[in-house]
């Protein structure tokens, strides 16, 4: 398995693809914060930068992040205001959401690419299970060298969140680049969350 804290040492380097992609969520997180109350969820949060990093004083802003990882669960809890609550665990479980939906905005960054195409699809068909009508869904995968595989699936996952009834609201690819995030609102229909499904699982 992959050594995250060693892959989250690339943020150091503010001329890293990991910073530059960083930058390009918290843009899109900041967006959707100041639209007015958020209620979020972010799943393998990591060390919660891609949100906390953001925070401003008076953002009405309370919700979840999960990271299975301790340590950066941990550095992520001694960042996070007394409304975002951080918890260790596994997110690739609908457990992990129970209390944290609807969302208003949910983050699916750094997972997509770690996971199999299967479970990217079974991730995108249970945004109903997770969002409000009308969240933003912020999301990133490379588009290549991604486990040694060239294959930029990119357009695939888009045309996924067609499917659930997502409006792609910004595609953010730069040149020169591999790393890519998608912003989508949701417009389908909340459902229900049915707890005990699992939506992923790591690879690698």
């Amino acid at each position: 398995m992959a050594d995250w804290h060693a892959w989250h040492e690339d943020y150091a380097d503010p001329d890293s693809a990991l910073s530059h992609r960083r930058a390009a969520i918290q843009r899109c997180v900041r967006e959707r914060l100041d639209r007015g109350p958020t209620r979020l969820l972010s799943l393998c949060a990591g060390d919660g930068t891609d949100v906390l990093g953001v925070l401003r004083p008076g953002d009405d802003v309370r919700g979840r992040l999960v990271e299975l990882d301790p340590v950066l669960a941990g550095r992520a809890r001694a960042l996070a205001p007394a409304t975002i609550e951080v918890i260790t665990g596994d997110a690739g479980t609908t457990d992990a959401c129970v209390g944290a939906v609807p969302a208003d905005l949910l983050l699916l960054c750094g997972i997509f690419g770690n996971i199999a195409d299967a479970d990217i699809l079974r991730t995108v068909q249970a945004l109903p299970l997770l969002c409000a009508a009308g969240a933003t869904v912020v999301w990133t995968r490379g588009r290549k060298h991604v486990w040694n595989d060239d294959r930029d699936i990119t357009g695939m996952i888009r045309g996924w969140f067609a499917d659930v009834g997502c409006a792609e609201e910004a595609w953010i690819a730069p040149d020169g680049e591999t790393w890519s995030v998608g912003v989508h609102r949701f417009d389908g229909e909340p459902q229900p969350l049915v707890p005990g499904q699992r939506m992923f699982t790591f690879v690698r």
